[in-house]
């Protein structure tokens, strides 16, 4: 049967097979010639009808025949003789990972059938028609939306996959965006009410390093309107502790108010936007103020507004890295670090020199290379004195990584992760990724937030810094920093790069001379 309706002007026939005939009716010509030119437009061999003079009766039979062939709307199709034929449509799409990657083979079902993606997540369907449900399908992940009902052509349907079990840096995001408070803080540990200076540093970064700055700018905002009222208030300085609603501590610890400023760089090396240049500058002038007349840094002012009269190698070299350039500055503050700090036998900073049993601290080992363009690599090996292994109170695992001082008795997550960065800074990636693998072992998911994870402070109880003891949850709860360090070591992202180089005369790098 003839599967289609041909159309001449306004005028539709059917295509009528040249083995039909009609019999017992006689055309006459100009019937014929009508005839003949219609079947022009079907795929078939036209009739060719004999001529006769018509009789009177028959003329109005062969008349009505022609007003059936021509004012009528004819369709050839078995099922509906008076309907035209269905028409198709086409959509297409992707399916893509919270990134934007497209992900191969994941089906997509429309009915009965369905396709699969290709490599880079592309899918196309043809030949639809009438509402159709496209539906991902994949046992490993979850969609959104779940499904598209669609009618008419579409391209450019997308479908996201997140895995059911996220990744450890997708539960580390998560964590983050979800421990973000409306007034624009973190909490720094799950349940704590504690928020640190240097916790709102590292998760703005954690934000920039994921192009959500608006997340970033939450954060530099609270700071930003409090620039007077607390930065240039009195003696001056940010309070390195305050509460989930704001409250200041004033407590003015000078290494915190450094790694704000180094939050800054970086946000206005990402984005030139000159939006919080009053506050870095103010933060800069807050550090120099501090500056003693041997180079070193004063350690800030405690909640009474008295001077902290000590210096702490940490703090000085966050301040060297933080203040733009190199200047006299900078130039006073490495003499400083020479003449007080720097160990020519073991070629590394000491945090404590008069105290052997803590005279060193690995952040300053990891930070200090890192930072110094030609900084020794012995600066990681000669790390091995912090290795430890210990036994994870949230779940019973063993777990190899660094701890803070000597005394080896926890396992300190964030600087396991400040030690992975710089491993990969120093192409060491095979303990990079060691470690890495170690910090996983104690992903910790969340008591709060759904689909999301981090790291405790510590592995165990034990102690920080010297012998003074942790706080009870150290070991169990979420805290904010090694999820942060883990970040940046398996994203290769090195917070003090905006300003390390300084172009420091070779004479002034006493760490190579």
């Amino acid at each position: 049967m003839c599967q289609t309706v041909y159309r001449r002007n306004s005028w539709v026939v059917p295509a009528i097979p040249s083995k039909h005939f009609i019999h017992g009716l006689h055309l006459t010509g100009e019937e014929t010639t009508l005839l003949k030119d219609f079947s022009m437009f079907c795929h078939y061999t036209p009739i060719f009808l004999t001529q006769s003079k018509p009789k009177p009766a028959m003329k109005l039979i062969h008349l009505s025949l022609i007003v059936l062939l021509t004012g009528f709307h004819f369709s050839c199709t078995k099922d509906d003789p008076l309907m035209p034929p269905p028409t198709t449509y086409m959509v297409s799409g992707t399916v893509d990972d919270e990134d934007g990657e497209g992900i191969a083979d994941i089906q997509i079902s429309y009915g009965s059938q369905s396709t699969l993606t290709n490599t880079q997540g592309a899918w196309t369907i043809d030949g639809l028609n009438g509402t159709v449900t496209l539906r991902p399908e994949d046992t490993d992940y979850i969609f959104s939306p779940s499904e598209i009902q669609v009618s008419t052509d579409q391209s450019g349907l997308v479908f996201v996959a997140e895995p059911l079990i996220p990744s450890t840096e997708r539960q580390i995001t998560n964590w983050f965006e979800n421990q973000q408070l409306a007034n624009g803080l973190l909490e720094s540990a799950e349940n704590s009410n504690v928020v640190s200076l240097y916790d709102q540093a590292l998760a703005a970064m954690v934000f920039m390093v994921n192009n959500d700055f608006t997340r970033a700018e939450r954060i530099f905002d609270f700071f930003n309107a409090r620039v007077t009222s607390e930065l240039q208030n009195g003696v001056g300085g940010f309070s390195q502790f305050r509460d989930r609603n704001g409250i200041s501590g004033n407590y003015r610890w000078m290494g915190d108010n450094a790694w704000l400023l180094i939050a800054l760089n970086n946000y206005k090396s990402l984005t030139s936007n000159n939006a919080y240049d009053q506050m870095a500058t103010a933060i800069g002038n807050w550090l120099m103020s501090l500056q003693d007349t041997d180079g070193g840094l004063f350690a800030g002012y405690d909640s009474n507004d008295n001077l902290l009269d000590y210096k702490v190698t940490e703090g000085n070299i966050d301040a060297f890295n933080a203040l733009p350039g190199y200047t006299t500055f900078h130039e006073d503050l490495l003499g400083f670090l020479e003449t007080d700090r720097w160990d020519d036998m073991d070629n590394n900073l000491m945090a404590w020199p008069e105290n052997p049993p803590y005279r060193y601290a690995l952040d300053n080992q990891t930070w200090s290379y890192c930072m110094f363009p030609d900084y020794p690599v012995s600066a990681l090996t000669s790390a091995d004195r912090f290795l430890t292994t210990q036994t994870a109170t949230i779940n019973g695992v063993s777990i190899t990584g660094y701890d803070i001082d000597e005394d080896q008795d926890v396992v300190f997550l964030e600087g396991t992760g400040q030690m992975v960065l710089a491993f990969k800074l120093a192409g060491m990636q095979s303990e990079s990724d060691l470690y890495l693998a170690e910090m996983e072992k104690i992903l910790t998911a969340s008591s709060l937030h759904t689909r999301s994870g981090g790291f405790p402070y510590v592995s165990n109880p034990g102690t920080g810094y010297g012998d003074v003891a942790l706080w009870a949850e150290a070991d169990t709860d979420i805290a904010l920093s090694g999820g942060a360090w883990y970040f940046f070591g398996i994203n290769g992202f090195n917070t003090f790069g905006v300003e390390r180089n300084k172009n420091i005369p070779t004479a002034d790098k006493f760490w190579i001379n």
